[in-house]
């Protein structure tokens, strides 16, 4: 089978598309071709996929980005049993002439919209039945995966969840440390930015140090960076999730301070599970799902929603709890691996994601055989 996948607005290493489902793929025997924003990003294609590349849309500067995937993804499909796109951007440049097209739907687009500080006010009312009316198109011609099941609420038909499972090690991960808090991840107001920085330099007089891992939106940039010169954070930037990953392991906790926003509200933080997979304590607000998860492997701490100051000493007292108590630590740090490897194990999802987009490709790729005069196995 080959696939093209697509992209404009995630990053060409992001963990679901490149270090999951294109891997995934690839693994099984099937050809893959890319087209995603390499150059923008500075990131070297995998030889295993045929690249194509494509500028990145950014902030409120997507035309440019559009045109060009419109010409990319015409290229991407001529051979290609199957597309996969993973920006509702991309429902706006789709080849007229194509295989059966995917959409992996990997946030609540509209809810999203709240957390999108260079929206104009204006464009925040009029965006949500523009997206909802595209999310309805695409179900009638689409073949849909979900990343969450609090996605199905927004379609009428029933569509597969993808879930963002992650890799955990075979082997278990070193004990928590005593010195070191992580945050792995988008870095955003709304994903806890200003909470992060004053947890730190609260932390800082007990020698425990923030390191944050990810890349940061622009509004914030400023902010991390002041701390960072301050001496309270080391802030990495973008790294890719497996080296991401084995640089989170060994801290004391890892933070999700994600605010109380619909496009969080209902969802399972990535960063939850993989701070579990590597035998790190979470320190979560209660969004429902985390908390959820993290109270009943009892894997972390909860602490409230509110006002900065108050979030930030409630995060604050938890991890100094979490330091004198090294016991108390290192058991939620293996139940939340043991959990992670039993349930939450990528492997045990990536064949099941294979099969979904072979079952979609399998008879357009039968009628293209016969009429070649080959035989495919898909």
């Amino acid at each position: 089978m080959r696939v093209c996948v697509g992209t404009i607005v995630h990053h060409p290493e992001d963990a679901r598309i490149t270090h999951r489902q294109i891997r995934a793929l690839l693994d099984a025997g099937h050809e893959v071709t890319f087209v995603a924003p390499f150059t923008h990003c500075n990131v070297t294609p995998q030889q295993e996929v045929r690249a194509i590349d494509v500028p990145r849309a950014v902030g409120l500067h997507r035309a440019r980005a559009l045109r060009a995937a419109r010409s990319a993804l015409r290229r991407g499909v001529k051979d290609a049993d199957l597309l996969l796109v993973h920006d509702i951007e991309l429902l706006l440049a789709l080849p007229h002439k194509r295989p059966p097209t995917v959409w992996d739907i990997h946030e609540d687009t509209a809810g999203a919209l709240e957390a999108k500080a260079y929206l104009p006010e204006g464009l925040r009312g009029v965006l949500p039945p523009l997206i909802r009316a595209m999310e309805g198109r695409a179900e009638r011609r689409l073949h849909l995966i979900l990343a969450e099941e609090s996605y199905r609420d927004r379609f009428e038909g029933d569509h597969p969840v993808v879930p963002n499972h992650t890799y955990v090690p075979r082997t278990p991960p070193p004990p928590p440390g005593d010195n070191r808090i992580v945050y792995v991840g988008h870095i955003s107001e709304a994903r806890g930015a200003v909470e992060m920085v004053r947890l730190a330099r609260r932390l800082k007089p007990y020698g425990i140090r923030l390191d944050l891992i990810g890349p940061a939106d622009a509004g914030v940039r400023p902010l991390l960076r002041d701390a960072q010169r301050e001496g309270l954070l080391d802030w990495f930037g973008y790294v890719p999730n497996r080296h991401a990953l084995r640089m989170a392991e060994g801290a004391l906790a890892g933070l999700s301070l994600l605010h109380d926003v619909p496009n969080y509200r209902e969802s399972t933080p990535t960063k939850v599970i993989e701070y579990m997979a590597r035998g790190i304590p979470v320190v979560t607000t209660p969004l429902n799902r985390a908390a959820s998860l993290v109270g009943r492997v009892d894997c972390g701490t909860i602490v409230p929603f509110g006002e900065v100051d108050d979030v930030v000493e409630a995060a604050a007292q938890a991890v100094l709890r979490l330091r004198q108590d090294h016991e108390r630590r290192a058991a939620m740090g293996s139940r939340g691996y043991m959990e992670a490897l039993n349930h939450f194990d990528w492997p045990a999802q990536a064949a099941e994601f294979v099969g979904l987009l072979e079952r979609w490709a399998e008879a357009p790729a039968r009628v293209a055989a016969v009429r070649a005069g080959r035989a495919v196995a898909v």
